[in-house]
């Protein structure tokens, strides 16, 4: 089994390169698909969020009202520590008990946004950074997702700088143009995870 940390800052294209490894044949583990699962109505870690933040950052059907959590901690450095403290350890058993279900010869690819950020680089075999340039990201955000910008900018602000990221790499996917130029060199870091 080869274990594999994919990382990128927000607007990068990291869930591009995940969905084309996934169509190699890799096995995606998603952190944020996971951190929504964690704080699902009924879980214990949503009734763990609802201690810390209060009523307030649920929508009116019981779930979590995701950007107005948002809202709270990306303006708020110590809220922020504070979510993740509970949301983390939730998602990392999760992935452990998806990645024991993985064959011998799989090539495992966790899709971890704040890899970088969390330190947890060490866990992996090799680390796979999706790289942008910071007015790449905050176009994408901004015209692709229809975030504000002041929002786009809080969100790249509270993650690891392109240095940081760029330090933490075994292998370096850019992706500052187009989408077509992006699958040839995905392909050629499959070849690579498949060969490790």
């Amino acid at each position: 089994m080869v274990k594999v940390g994919l990382t990128g800052g927000i607007g990068a294209g990291k869930s591009e390169v995940s969905r084309l490894l996934a169509s190699y044949g890799a096995m995606i583990v998603d952190a944020d698909k996971i951190a929504r699962e964690v704080v699902e109505p009924g879980t214990p870690g949503l009734a763990a969020v609802v201690e810390e933040f209060g009523d307030g950052v649920l929508a009116p059907d019981g779930t979590l009202d995701r950007p107005k959590l948002g809202g709270i901690v990306f303006a708020d450095p110590e809220k922020l520590k504070a979510l993740n403290a509970i949301v983390h350890p939730l998602v990392g058993a999760r992935s452990a008990e998806l990645e024991a279900a993985a064959g011998p010869d799989a090539v495992v690819v966790h899709d971890v946004p704040l890899l970088t950020e969390n330190g947890l680089a060490p866990l992996y075999d090799l680390v796979v950074v999706v790289d942008a340039a910071p007015q790449t990201q905050l176009d994408r955000l901004v015209r692709l997702r229809g975030m504000a910008e002041d929002e786009a900018k809080s969100r790249m602000a509270a993650q690891a700088t392109r240095e940081q990221r760029l330090a933490a790499a075994d292998l370096v996917i850019d992706n500052n143009g187009p989408l077509e130029a992006l699958e040839p060199q995905v392909r050629a870091v499959w070849e690579r995870l498949r060969s490790a």
